[in-house]
């Protein structure tokens, strides 16, 4: 009873076969495992920067009861702060400049979607300048941004 060589044929039981019969050449599979990966990581890095991607200026605006609207683009925002300067998107603006910077930047003409939002602090006269400047350039589609009331 001696011990013999395997029959399985072929010989050498610690040689692996390669597909296509290469032997020591480049591998040519992909690993999806890390581009996955870094793919969720970007995933979850937009969807918490996303939300402070808004307007930038800092304001209190006023709570209110009314509903939020649904909005397909992202419209021209005007913001008032609390000591009466005004802010286009996120630029200073003198308010005597508004209506022909509006005029400049407007993409669909006077059909334009412009918000303004009001510090609840805010003069209110700088609230209606603004507001008479903005309609006497011409643009009629103009909405005051407020917060929604928590609780009854």
């Amino acid at each position: 009873m001696g011990m013999g060589a395997p029959s399985g044929g072929g010989g050498g039981g610690n040689r692996r076969r390669r597909r296509g019969g290469h032997r020591g050449g480049a591998i040519s599979e992909i690993n999806v495992t890390p581009l996955v990966d870094v793919m969720l990581v970007l995933l979850i890095i937009f969807m918490v920067a996303a939300p402070m991607m808004t307007v930038g200026v800092p304001i209190d605006l006023p709570e209110t009861q009314a509903k939020a609207l649904n909005s397909e683009t992202q419209p021209i925002t005007i913001s008032v702060k609390n000591d009466g300067t005004a802010f286009l998107q996120e630029t200073p603006i003198p308010v005597d400049e508004i209506a022909a910077k509006l005029e400049a930047i407007a993409t669909t003409g006077y059909n334009e979607r412009i918000f303004v939002r009001g510090d609840s602090a805010a003069p209110y006269g700088v609230i209606a300048d603004v507001m008479a400047r903005i309609q006497g350039a011409g643009f009629k589609n103009i909405g005051l941004v407020t917060q929604e009331k928590k609780g009854p």
